[in-house]
């Protein structure tokens, strides 16, 4: 083909060849990715394929060429593809509308590919494909915009830095949970109380006891005391009502919870009204008996600030969905939980539904859905010619990549600022922090006949039988086993070994971190195991558990020695020691404030993470101060919008 001839002439008829046949899933198909979809497709590669949860905007027209009006509302992956294949008819290019996230999307699919691109727009879902990317052992292209600025690198596991190498330190807007839960005053906190806390009440990973006061001194503690045994015991209601989900009943009872008990309970505390405007009762049943006609819950107008009686009929029919997406989970033998995701559009609405009539309830200006979508995703408008930019040197990357030359690779930035034009920066590619809490992990696969019929006792005595042979997973004898925020076997903790792996939760797609148990120095790689299933045996004898992946495991280089002594200072567990902790699905510093966006307790439960108190105990994964400032950490602090960080800002898609 003529971008394939065109190809060769440049890079050489080899490296022509590779880009050809190389298989590329690219994710995301909005502002970067349709750039970066319709560079691909005339740089003479032939087998794309793109992966997009959205539907096309009529807001997204301005800056993603490959839409037009007639394509709103239809998948964003499919129309982008559909468009490429215009440019291009001859090549292999294909789409999902689908959350990255899904179970489906195992490291088993991830591996089927030669190159990963990420064209996200949320720190969530680049944190999963970085940590999917490492486990298959497929390179990544990452990249971001914000505005005028932007970032490409690769990472490629063992070789170079990955995504959660250097902390993503944000400057994070922070309220005080009390404000948050109880005497909201602005739009933002009826959005966060949606999103961070009814939401992840009802629908999410729910801690076992509320602790709103972790993270006060003693001072705050006394003066929020009656205010913090009340919203304990308004999360253990929550926690009941979500049992009961799956009733005809269970949106009157969450709404009525809500918007009508907690509501009446805040009125009978007269001093906290004496200065501000109080809040008033809404009554479930004479809401939803005026609800527009033409109004349709399952296709709300995200442009227009929906009517207080519409609102209500939205989170009825959002809280069914989401309560039967999580039935549903729990009945293919998941956990059965969700998190926020402002592409997910059940979640968006019920989170703009629940934000609007707590406004309306505390006489607070209510949003519409678009606008809630920007404010719950921190998200600021992109500009085009970024997005053009950035998608050209993610080619650039991909072709060095293939041809093999990665020392050719480069982590580029495209800054710009008052003081001068417009500019790229490029710096040679990081090797690994030693501290990584994700790149320095053993990523392997274990092999599963049957996960209803294999017990946890199963794979550690498997585990245990490699041990003095070439597969050693060289963890010692005092093995832990780790799921997301569980513990699920450590020598003091045996509950588990007779549980399948299926009733435990643990199912293909799923990771669980080996790690030992008393390893105080970090000197042991913990061992992810991702859970796939078997492929079974041609010949027809039985099948056993197999761990797969040996041969790919990089070397991880030493720790420094001074790592003990960084320990001390990252004890509570925080990227910069601000003691920020995981609370009742709320982040809360030591301040006693909601974070805004924070991601601590926001990692999918089949990453893999190390639980906080085992990693409390064994790993500190600070960064230490001897690795010197490079030009990405120069370039934040020199430029006033790059303070924000420029991979948490969630560029308007």
């Amino acid at each position: 083909m003529r971008s394939t001839k065109q190809l060769a002439r440049i890079f050489g008829e080899e490296t022509a060849s590779r880009v050809s046949n190389a298989r590329l899933l690219v994710v995301g198909a909005g502002g970067i990715g349709c750039e970066l979809l319709k560079n691909l497709s005339m740089s003479g590669f032939q087998h794309i394929h793109a992966i997009d949860l959205d539907t096309i905007d009529l807001s997204n027209l301005n800056r993603q060429f490959l839409f037009q009006r007639k394509h709103i509302k239809r998948p964003k992956a499919e129309v982008a593809i559909k468009a490429i294949k215009d440019f291009n008819p001859g090549i292999d290019a294909t789409a999902g509308q689908a959350n990255i996230k899904e179970p489906d999307y195992d490291v088993d699919w991830f591996s089927g590919f030669d190159l990963v691109l990420n064209a996200l727009d949320n720190l969530d879902a680049r944190r999963h494909v970085n940590t999917m990317c490492l486990a298959a052992h497929v390179p990544l292209i990452e990249s971001g915009t914000a505005g005028y600025l932007g970032q490409v690198t690769v990472i490629s596991g063992g070789k170079t830095e990955c995504f959660e190498c250097q902390p993503k330190a944000a400057e994070r807007k922070t309220y005080p949970v009390c404000t948050i839960r109880s005497t909201p005053s602005a739009p933002i906190h009826c959005i966060v109380w949606a999103k961070d806390y009814l939401f992840a009440q009802l629908f999410g990973e729910r801690a076992d006891e509320a602790d709103d006061d972790q993270g006060m001194d003693a001072e705050e503690k006394a003066e929020n005391m009656e205010e913090l045994k009340q919203l304990r015991e308004e999360s253990r209601d929550l926690s009941r009502l979500a049992e009961a989900m799956g009733s005809a009943g269970f949106p009157k009872a969450v709404f009525e919870k809500v918007f009508s008990e907690d509501i009446a309970r805040l009125l009978s505390m007269k001093d906290m009204w004496k200065q501000r405007r109080p809040p008033t009762k809404l009554d479930f049943a004479a809401l939803l008996e005026r609800v527009s006609a033409e109004f349709d819950p399952a296709h709300p107008d995200d442009q227009s600030v929906l009517s207080v009686e519409d609102s209500c009929a939205l989170f009825v029919h959002t809280a069914n969905k989401l309560a039967h997406r999580v039935l549903e989970q729990q009945k293919q033998g998941s956990q059965g939980f969700l998190s926020f995701d402002k592409d997910d559009e059940d979640a968006l609405n019920f989170v703009a539904a629940t934000a609007n009539l707590r406004s309306q309830a505390f006489g607070i200006e209510q949003k519409s859905i678009f606008a809630i979508k920007a404010m719950a995703g921190n998200i600021i408008p992109a500009i085009a010619t970024t997005n053009a930019i950035v998608a050209g040197m993610m080619v650039m990357q991909a072709i060095m990549v293939l041809s093999q030359r990665m020392a050719e690779c480069h982590t580029a930035y495209v800054s710009y600022n008052s003081k001068r034009a417009r500019s790229i920066i490029k710096e040679p590619l990081a090797t690994p922090n030693p501290r990584c809490p994700i790149c320095r992990r053993r990523y392997l696969t274990l092999r599963v006949p049957d996960c209803s019929k294999t017990t946890l006792g199963d794979v550690i005595s498997h585990v245990a039988s490699l041990n003095g042979t070439e597969r050693d997973l060289q963890l010692g004898d005092d093995i832990a086993v780790v799921e997301g925020s569980r513990i699920l076997y450590d020598p003091d903790f045996e509950d588990n070994l007779g549980e399948s792996l299926k009733s435990l939760g643990i199912i293909p797609g799923r990771m669980v971190t080996l790690t030992n148990e008393d390893d105080d120095e970090g000197l042991v790689v913990p061992v992810v195991l991702n859970i796939a299933k078997h492929q079974g045996n041609a010949n027809g004898t039985q099948v056993q558990l197999a761990i797969e992946g040996f041969e790919k495991i990089p070397k991880f280089a030493p720790l420094p020695d001074d790592h003990q002594d960084n320990g001390a200072d990252a004890e509570d567990g925080s990227e910069d020691g601000a003691g920020v902790v995981a609370n009742d699905q709320l982040a809360v510093d030591n301040k006693g404030a909601i974070i805004i966006d924070d991601d601590t307790d926001a990692h999918a439960s089949n990453m893999g993470y190390i639980s906080d108190e085992l990693s409390k105990r064994q790993l500190d994964d600070a960064t230490t101060d001897d690795q010197g400032p490079s030009k990405r950490r120069a370039l934040e602090t020199d430029n006033t919008a790059a303070k924000a960080d420029n991979d948490d800002i969630v560029v308007l898609d």
